[in-house]
């Protein structure tokens, strides 16, 4: 079994949380893919996501992580990429359901909501998850359809 490798983007907003959270994937021996930003100077989100998101349809990565201000913007870029279903998480909870529920392969950070802690948690919560399949299924293949109308 192969290492996991993350796909990660953050904006400026998002910088801090991004670093705490890689550290600690690198720490658990996972492949980061780290396409910045790398400060906290004004940049724009979509610069750093797309890359990210695209890393995750290609296949380059397992899954990809993104972190600005709200998470929103990140959500919004990382959705435009074919093949992504990117998930915005706040808790636990949301994170573990964007996985059982939407097989989301790419999680989106709130940098100005969440403290560090529970950045790691949600990130460890949505990684350990599956998709449950089942009914699941019809509805995440819907939500791929409708990419290619």
């Amino acid at each position: 079994m192969h290492a996991m490798t993350i796909a990660m983007g953050s904006d400026h907003a998002g910088f801090s949380i991004k670093t705490v959270v890689k550290n600690h994937l690198t720490s658990l021996g996972m492949d980061v893919r780290d396409h910045g930003t790398d400060s906290e100077e004004a940049v724009d989100y979509a610069d750093y996501g797309v890359p990210a998101a695209r890393d995750v349809a290609s296949g380059e990565a397992d899954r990809g992580i993104l972190v600005c201000g709200s998470g929103q913007g990140m959500v919004m870029v990382a959705n435009k990429v074919s093949g992504i279903r990117a998930a915005l998480a706040w808790s636990e909870e949301i994170a573990r359901l964007s996985r059982q529920h939407n097989d989301a392969n790419v999680l989106c950070l709130p940098g100005r909501f969440v403290d560090a802690e529970l950045a790691v948690r949600i990130v460890d919560t949505w990684l350990a998850e599956g998709f449950e399949g089942g009914r699941h299924v019809a509805r995440v293949d819907k939500i791929m359809k409708a990419e290619g109308e």
